[in-house]
């Protein structure tokens, strides 16, 4: 089920009121029958995947923490082993055994050649990593294993953050799924604030850039060089929205019924570096990865050289967890690469003291345009569909001789864009919220007028399916 389809706009107000309606001990049920309804709206039969995964690291964790070292160790490694045997099946199988094919075409085996159709479950990374930091956390003895199955499997399939995160820690989600949940106007009125706000720059930003950005990347060699530009430039701001849309929405409803889930995203085209970057995206899987490979793998604890291994083996695998492409690992290792230059740079360099704020600001906001940039070129390999796609791209950007056509722009694109930013400006130390409830009525009803207008009369004719879906 979408978040910007009209069988959400039904099911939400209805799972929301039943919810408060419904005794405590009850709750946990409901919300659990109407998590599977959701799901069940994509595949249906995918949800067995699902109770599988659920399964397995249920009854791991509670194997886990009732074991000494030796057997402990045993089952987290079980847990590991058959949660992602899950996920390489349905997101990697096909990935390998193409590659495979290729390499017995290039050594002259003699490989199977029957073609794989496997369908990914929606959402299916998600929250496998989900389920995954649970056991882990039980198995470092900072969480205590669930005992109550169905607690535990609302956890999982909790429907705000199913399918795209956050992926939550069973710290924050584990233990607000027991707490008794009174009714507060001020979390409805927050949690709508930001429904509202996801929806406009899903369906009025997100998806009106998705319409040009399909068009450059179908036919690059039909558009100049300007054009290409533009439609990379697009394409940063279609997945920021897109994605932030989906983390933004996936709050409000959670918040709506008293729950909070962690921000995603902390406007990270304002960041002054791809370290700063990595710090505002993506929050919940940058530090999953952080505290789950990279700290186990030795952190910044060991030499230089193991250090630099480590962080590309991270980036990598970050790549890699986005999708089963080539093109997804060599973007992770890109960003590992200039993530590491950074360092070197930062390590190295004289340091001057400044003394003067407005060249201070001129040097930050030019690391911000730097970084930015670097990061719209990167999201090339992200977009393409293939390396062939890739190198098509990058040609007509970088050939001065290009004779394709200028792309047409409708006018509200660019006011919607440009509203975008001045929004991710303001809310700079601010979430939408929060900032909402500390200006003038007046401006805040003007602001819900624009938002409310732009969803209804201004949102792109093409529904496009969240991009973070296919993860």
């Amino acid at each position: 089920m979408l978040f910007n389809s009209l069988e959400f706009l039904i099911f939400f107000p209805i799972v929301t009121l039943i919810f408060y309606f419904l005794p405590h001990r009850f709750r946990w049920i409901h919300l659990l029958l109407s998590s599977c309804v959701f799901y069940m709206f994509f595949i249906p039969q995918y949800i067995l995947i699902l109770l599988l995964t659920i399964l397995v690291d249920y009854y791991a964790a509670i194997w886990i923490e009732q074991s000494g070292d030796k057997r402990k160790k045993k089952y987290l490694v079980l847990s590991i082993i058959s949660t992602c045997l899950i996920l390489f099946i349905f997101k990697y199988a096909v990935f390998f055994h193409s590659n495979a094919i290729s390499l017995s075409h290039l050594f002259g085996f003699n490989y199977p050649q029957k073609t794989l159709h496997i369908i990914l479950p929606i959402g299916l990374s998600f929250h496998t990593f989900q389920s995954l930091s649970y056991v882990i956390e039980v198995y470092k003895g900072r969480q205590r294993a669930e005992r109550h199955f169905g607690i535990y499997a609302l956890y999982v399939m909790f429907y705000p953050q199913l399918v795209s995160g956050p992926i939550e820690r069973p710290q924050n989600l584990l233990l607000q799924l027991r707490q008794v949940k009174s009714f507060e106007l001020s979390n409805l009125i927050g949690g709508m604030r930001l429904i509202m706000f996801g929806l406009f720059v899903k369906m009025a930003v997100a998806d009106n850039l998705g319409y040009y950005v399909d068009q450059i990347y179908d036919n690059p060699d039909k558009y100049n060089t300007h054009s290409i530009a533009t439609g990379l430039l697009f394409y940063s701001f279609q997945i920021y929205g897109d994605f932030f849309g989906y983390s933004t929405i996936a709050l409000g409803c959670a918040l709506c019924m008293g729950f909070t889930l962690m921000d995603n995203f902390k406007n990270p085209y304002f960041s002054k570096s791809i370290t700063e970057f990595w710090q505002r995206w993506h929050i919940s899987l940058s530090t999953w990865f952080r505290d789950y490979v990279y700290i186990p793998l030795g952190g910044n604890k060991i030499s230089w050289k193991f250090w630099l291994l480590n962080i590309l083996i991270v980036f990598a695998l970050s790549g890699f967890w986005h999708g089963a492409s080539w093109t997804f690992v060599l973007w992770g290792l890109l960003h590992g690469i200039v993530y590491i230059s950074e360092k070197a740079i930062s390590k190295f360099k004289t340091k001057v003291a400044i003394s003067s704020l407005p060249w201070q600001r001129i040097q930050d906001a030019f690391r911000v345009m730097l970084t930015f940039m670097l990061v719209s070129i990167l999201w090339i390999l992200f977009r393409a569909r293939n390396t062939e796609e890739v190198s098509a791209i990058i040609h007509a950007l970088l050939s001065p001789t290009q004779n394709g056509s200028n792309i047409f722009i409708e006018w509200k694109v660019w006011i919607l864009l440009i509203a975008f930013v001045l929004f991710d400006f303001m809310l700079l130390k601010n979430r939408f919220d929060r900032w909402c409830s500390g200006i003038h009525p007046v401006v805040r009803w003007s602001v819900y007028a624009v938002l409310i207008f732009s969803i209804l009369a201004l949102s792109s004719v093409n529904q496009f399916p969240f991009i973070y879906f296919q993860f």
